[in-house]
């Protein structure tokens, strides 16, 4: 290796968690040469933006915290150094200016991703960064040296030390493929299995007797219509319950949406050891039981029950066609079961979407295999952020605030590396 090569860095990865690092590195004064196997960078990042670029989220410590699940501590000492406060002034560093919504999330102003990308960028290379699209990487020679395949054939990269902000699998077609993994399993690093995360599901039988799914009627009448306001509860394979009021979307197959995601965690796992998971809806949460029961027995003279349901519930369209999927013919017509179906109707839940479909993925190099500093035990000199490591979040600017806190980490740590 060169002396000069030595004191270079390379980051491999185009998406927030790359892009912090390599700003983190060139702050320090260190070269940095970032590769993607891409045209362009961040195009991920880009794809977020169509929905307004939700940058954070308000919510306070150690609440925001809790949103990782089993990796509360682990993340959280990221957040120690870098949390939704800080992004919201480092974007404004970048000319971004954020708003908190009603929700609590965090936006641009602008709601939109392309500008601050392009700010980013520019201030990317003033700082000295040089980009290399086109570049796949492909592991490491027997030197040590990096191999890529490039628009001119393999080349070789040696450095003194390596940022790998790889992604996940989901959306490969944006660059996140998840072809690293064997690459890294082979390199000594523990790699936990890459599965669907804040993902939509595909039904089991609606009701006893009935194939799995939608009933073709249903489905070619209200696929991609939301269904709100609604509560859905389940309960996780370690007695762990989710319960929230939002929304989510009918789809062909199942369902998928915010709602739906927030539990996907929950729900994948008990499909996992169970073979399913079954969700309850709540179709009219701002009414208690009570109150359906009487509704729902009051007399109703020659109307039929659904324009009794429409009457008195205000049940129509979507709602009602649920119920009608849930329940047989003689079923909806038995007062005190159609009641209690309408607080807490059973959906099962045979299956998560492919992982390529989903927003994010669980799984990844697991954070036994690095150190505080995020660097490869098994590989010195060797870092790794963002949604290659073994961590999940919901929506909600959580995905985005971990992703950039671990390539701050990251980044910072190559350059204690390179200093020592």
């Amino acid at each position: 290796m060169s002396s000069e090569s030595s004191r270079r860095a390379v980051v491999i990865g185009g998406g927030p968690a790359g892009l912090m690092a390599a700003e983190r590195l060139a702050l320090a004064g260190v070269g940095v040469d970032l590769y993607d196997a891409m045209a362009t960078v961040g195009r991920k990042f880009l794809l977020a933006g169509k929905g307004g670029l939700n940058l954070t989220h308000s919510e306070s410590r150690p609440d925001f915290d809790s949103r990782y699940f089993e990796r509360a501590a682990d993340v959280g000492a990221w957040l120690d150094r870098f949390d939704g406060e800080a992004l919201r002034t480092w974007a404004q560093g970048l000319g971004v200016e954020t708003f908190v919504g009603t929700s609590g999330r965090v936006f641009p102003k602008d709601l939109k991703a392309a500008p601050m990308l392009r700010a980013w960028l520019s201030r990317l290379k003033g700082q000295g960064v040089r980009f290399h699209m086109k570049h796949r990487w492909l592991g490491w020679a027997e030197d040590g040296a990096l191999r890529f395949q490039s628009p001119e054939g393999e080349l070789s990269v040696a450095a003194g030390t390596v940022v790998l902000a790889l992604g996940g699998a989901s959306w490969p077609q944006l660059g996140s493929d998840g072809a690293w993994t064997p690459l890294l399993a082979q390199a000594g690093a523990e790699v936990s299995p890459l599965r669907p995360a804040n993902c939509g599901f595909d039904l089991g039988p609606t009701r006893e007797g009935a194939a799995p799914g939608w009933s073709p009627f249903f489905a070619e009448k209200f696929a991609g219509q939301p269904v709100k306001p609604v509560a859905l509860s389940a309960e996780g394979v370690d007695g762990r319950r989710f319960s929230r009021q939002g929304e989510f979307v009918v789809t062909a197959t199942g369902i998928e949406g915010s709602l739906v995601y927030a539990a996907s965690a929950l729900l994948r796992e008990k499909i996992e050891r169970d073979g399913e998971a079954v969700v309850h809806l709540d179709l009219l949460p701002s009414r208690d039981a009570s109150w359906v029961d009487e509704q729902v027995a009051y007399p109703r003279g020659s109307r039929s029950m659904s324009s009794h349901l429409k009457s008195r519930l205000n049940l129509e369209g979507l709602k009602a066609g649920l119920l009608h999927e849930a329940l047989t013919k003689e079923q909806y017509g038995d007062v005190a079961l159609l009641a209690r179906t309408i607080k807490a109707l059973p959906l099962r839940l045979r299956a998560a979407r492919p992982v390529a479909e989903v927003i994010s993925t669980a799984g990844g190099v697991t954070l036994a295999s690095l150190d505080a500093q995020l660097m490869l035990k098994a590989r010195p000199g060797v870092f790794v952020a963002g949604e290659m490591l073994d961590w999940e979040a919901p929506t909600g600017g959580y995905l985005l605030t971990a992703s950039l806190a671990s390539g701050l980490i990251a980044g910072d740590g190559a350059v204690e590396w390179l200093q020592q």
